[in-house]
């Protein structure tokens, strides 16, 4: 048996998107990952190759001989891996496969699973989540809750669902009396810059927006803070049951917006299929009433 000698797929995902774009930052936006993540996908390719992908320069990215050789075999093959996919699940009419973030799934959608369920009997669902963002990706699934900016995506549909607005909170007890200068940020890894946008945004000067203490995800620092830690950020949409059980409490009224939402996507092909119009229409009705 012959054994294929293949880089990382995820690097290979990374430099198929960036070569596609050539734009490391649409190809992030693409993947729902930081351009930092797209940069070492594509560096440790280039390492495992022992050749340069890519010409960078003040004016963007082009390809070198090697890349344009790669990327022309790497996008072929994920369009056939694509579509052997599709071909699978149309096979087996009535059964979707939904992707979302562990946090999303966790703290909005399946609270309400069981309204789908009671609206939808027929419809099944094979719910999948994950905490790496680069697996939510339109293709793994028939469709996909991921973070976008709602920056259109060629053969993409997009429906909106939730706007990713950050909120400090924090347990009752730590919220009495909070001194700005001296409480303990709580970061999450995944999004290490919150804190300092936040406090710029407020207008909090003075407070080193990095030092405090630093968990895997939103979630665990929300946790932190409930259990009196100190203050961490939340998005507002995700911290509805918290606050209403007093568990954690806004110290602070400031609310930052950001140009990012929880959002539907699926291949603009599937637009009619009838379990995804049954899926985005309770989706977007359940959205609305959440806002």
């Amino acid at each position: 048996m012959r054994i294929r000698r293949l880089p990382s797929l995820t690097a290979l995902r990374n430099f198929e998107a960036a070569a596609r774009h050539l734009s490391v930052t649409r190809a992030a936006d693409e993947l729902a990952v930081t351009p930092g993540a797209v940069s070492r996908g594509v560096r440790q390719l280039e390492h495992e190759l022992g050749v340069s992908l890519f010409l960078r320069s003040a004016t963007g990215l082009a390809l070198t001989p090697a890349g344009e050789m790669l990327f022309a075999a790497a996008r072929d093959g994920f369009d056939c891996v694509a579509a052997g996919v599709n071909k699978i699940r149309q096979a087996a009419p009535g059964r979707l496969t939904l992707g979302v973030y562990s946090l999303f799934a966790s703290r909005w959608l399946i609270p309400r699973w069981h309204q789908l369920r009671e609206r939808h009997p027929d419809l099944e669902i094979d719910l999948q989540t994950c905490t790496d963002p680069a697996a939510m990706v339109p293709g793994t699934f028939d469709a996909a809750i991921a973070v976008t900016d709602m920056q259109p995506r060629p053969g993409m549909a997009m429906q909106r669902l939730v706007p990713i607005e950050m909120m400090p909170v924090c347990s009752p007890a730590t919220a009495s009396g909070c001194d700005w200068q001296r409480v303990t940020l709580l970061h999450s890894r995944q999004r290490p810059e919150d804190w300092a946008r936040w406090l710029n945004a407020a207008g909090m000067k003075g407070r080193d927006p990095h030092a405090g203490l630093s968990f895997d995800s939103i979630a665990l620092a929300v946790d932190a803070a409930a259990e009196g830690l100190g203050v961490a950020l939340a998005i507002r949409a995700l911290a509805g049951a918290d606050l209403a059980a007093r568990r954690v409490v806004a110290p602070h009224h400031f609310i930052r917006p950001t140009s990012r939402s929880f959002t539907l996507l699926h291949q603009a092909s599937r637009h009619l299929d009838p379990g995804l119009t049954a899926l985005r229409g309770w989706l977007l009705e359940e959205a609305e009433m959440a806002r």
